[in-house]
């Protein structure tokens, strides 16, 4: 599929991208991770997609993800409402700066910084620290 961004356009496997995308989904509610540890560097290295479309297109996938995850986990009685109300305003703080400096940043930095926290994530969910 042929995807059109402000006069670029780049070839998307949607398979690909719609296997992946359910896949991370599946993990991300099993494990409680948000999903964009996972979700960006299949859109980047599986879809081939620049990084200033990822970001905030994964964002959006993610809320969903999220949204449903979070309704199934009340359900159940997984969640903490102190816990959530205390992190919201950081996480609306953090999702208003951060493309504003991201935008302010070279894209190699950028990717740098993903890969430390992706390994960081790595190491923390496998144990070592």
């Amino acid at each position: 599929m042929k995807v059109d961004f402000w006069g670029h356009e780049f070839e998307v496997n949607m398979f690909v991208g719609c296997l992946g995308g359910f896949l991370i989904a599946i993990m991300s509610s099993m494990f409680g991770f948000g999903g964009g540890p996972f979700m960006v560097p299949l859109m980047t290295v599986a879809l081939g997609l620049p990084m200033y479309i990822v970001v905030g297109s994964s964002l959006l996938a993610i809320f969903f993800n999220t949204a449903m995850g979070t309704m199934r986990h009340m359900q159940f009685g997984n969640f903490d409402l102190l816990l959530f109300l205390s992190m919201f305003p950081a996480a609306l703080l953090g999702g208003y700066f951060g493309p504003q400096i991201a935008k302010r940043v070279s894209p190699t930095v950028v990717k740098r910084i993903a890969c430390a926290g992706l390994l960081l994530l790595a190491l923390n969910l496998l144990g070592v620290y």
